[in-house]
């Protein structure tokens, strides 16, 4: 650990006696050098974080306190930790001007007594400092080493994450290429106070498209943000929560993970397409109905099929970006045995058990379109691959999902409803609509009352409040101007769907 003044204050070879400061943090702060100087203005030669010695020979009897007072406020402004004043030299006693200045300015002061050579301090912190250096270098080979062997391992992503965990003490979470989290340290998890700052400064990272890092400070510790892959193909995002910045050892083996995990994601892309390309031929498999042969090549591979019954979702392959896919394999990782995915043609399809069978929620933040059977058995694959395609037949931008059981629940009309007839309604009237009659609301709902009274004359008429031969001469105009023979039940099928379905509906006067 690097020494400190406190730590030199209570080394009695030294003869250090505190004189202003007793009570101020410097004195527990890590020295990162002592220095000596007389000069009036030694500062251009100090850095932050240093001590100062001097033997006074800049106050001389008879220097002004307002020098004594400026000199102090430049070391303060400079970062001093502290400054030794040695007497017996050319002071007997350190000068109350000092002392006050010091007290004031907020900077430690302390006596170096008895002719103690200031060499043999500066010698103390510097041993002190060589052995940090080298405590440190080694703990950085150590942890180098075993974030390397932990590399190797079978699952070496997450024994990465873990070492790394361990090795610094802090919370480790990864998100992948679409801002969500997947992975986090199995003993340490994200305070709750700094989700939302981190996911957002996640999603500002991963928008920039290349190779970044961002660091963000809050009162419950920093966090260290540093993408993974490559530019213009990035992977994911790793978060660090640290309560203190890391040193440079630290760093350096940030950086290291960084670099494994990396190449670890790249040299995985390979993999995912071979391993699409096995789903792909599995689920050719469970179609043609060898259901047990899949199960025990899908048991050495991934796990148990889901368990039945299932329901089969099915989304263009068009609409689904490249990162979802490998999101779907860590889902399907995580939710062994409850979710298998594959591509046909160009179509996904992602079969799940239906008691644990929700959509993964990229797909409601990304509208993706897709349909959704009732639930099935594997021998019924082919029966629920048809119903996921007739829901999703009927989905629309503003209506991204759909279920087949709730077309069938609604039956043919909420079929029609879904998939857009009364676009199709309005192109059937329109002959009629846009004729600039202007009794083309009484030819419609005639034609309504007609159809509901069952073609009946008479019936509709009496509704109508008008002569059955009124009724009539309306709606062979409306027969002509669509185009109609309303003696078919055909056509009278057509009337009745686009009035059912026409926007607004037309009432019956």
């Amino acid at each position: 650990m690097p020494t400190s003044l406190r730590t030199l204050l209570a080394d009695e070879r030294f003869h250090l006696r505190l004189l202003a400061g007793e009570k101020l943090a410097q004195l527990d702060a890590p020295i990162a050098w002592v220095h000596s100087s007389d000069f009036p203005d030694p500062t251009p030669w100090l850095e932050e974080g240093q001590l100062l010695l001097t033997d006074g020979d800049q106050m001389r009897p008879g220097t002004p306190d307002a020098d004594i007072d400026a000199y102090v406020a430049r070391l303060r402004d400079r970062g001093i930790l502290g400054l030794g004043f040695a007497t017996s030299i050319i002071h007997d006693d350190v000068p109350p001007a000092l002392v006050r200045a010091c007290e004031t300015r907020g900077i430690p002061l302390f006596e170096v007594a008895d002719r103690t050579p200031f060499i043999a301090i500066i010698r103390a912190v510097a041993d002190v400092i060589a052995l940090d250096e080298r405590e440190r270098l080694e703990w950085s080979l150590d942890a180098q080493r075993s974030i390397a062997l932990a590399a190797l391992r079978p699952d070496g992503l997450e024994a990465i994450l873990a070492e790394l965990e361990r090795r610094l003490g802090c919370w480790v979470v990864l998100f992948d290429s679409l801002g969500d989290e997947v992975r986090s340290s199995p003993q340490r998890s994200m305070p709750a106070s700094l989700h939302d700052a981190v996911q957002d400064a996640v999603g500002q990272v991963l928008a920039k498209g290349s190779r970044a890092g961002a660091r963000l400070s809050a009162a419950d510790g920093g966090v260290v943000l540093q993408t993974l892959g490559s530019g213009g193909s990035l992977r994911g995002v790793l978060a660090l929560g640290t309560l203190a910045p890391l040193d440079g050892a630290g760093a350096d083996l940030v950086t290291s993970v960084i670099a494994l995990a990396s190449i670890a994601l790249e040299q995985s892309r390979a993999l995912e397409g071979a391993r699409r390309d096995l789903r792909s031929g599995l689920f050719e498999l469970l179609l043609e109905g060898n259901v047990e042969g899949a199960q025990r090549t899908a048991r050495r591979l991934w796990g148990d099929l889901p368990a039945e019954p299932l329901t089969v979702t099915v989304a263009a392959a068009a609409d689904v970006p490249e990162s979802l896919l490998t999101e779907l394999e860590l889902l399907a990782e995580r939710r062994r045995g409850t979710v298998f995915f594959a591509e046909r043609d160009d179509e996904l399809v992602l079969v799940a058990s239906s008691a644990t069978g929700a959509l993964p929620p990229q797909f409601d933040r990304l509208s993706i379109r897709s349909g959704t059977s009732a639930p099935v058995a594997w021998t019924e694959l082919t029966r629920g691959l048809a119903e996921a395609r007739r829901a999703l037949s009927v989905t629309t931008p503003e209506r991204p999902t759909a279920a087949f059981g709730e077309l069938a629940g609604s039956g043919m009309l909420g079929v029609l409803a879904r998939a857009g007839a009364q676009d199709v309604a309005a192109r059937v009237l329109e002959p009629l609509t846009a004729s600039g009659r202007g009794d083309v609301d009484v030819l419609l709902a005639s034609a309504a009352a007609w159809l509901d009274a069952n073609g009946a004359w008479d019936p509709a008429a009496k509704a109508l409040g008008v002569h059955r031969h009124t009724l009539r001469a309306r709606l062979a105009i409306v027969q002509q101007l669509l185009g109609l023979d309303l003696d078919r039940f055909a056509d009278r099928a057509e009337l009745w769907a686009a009035l059912t379905f026409a926007e607004p509906p037309r009432p019956v006067p």
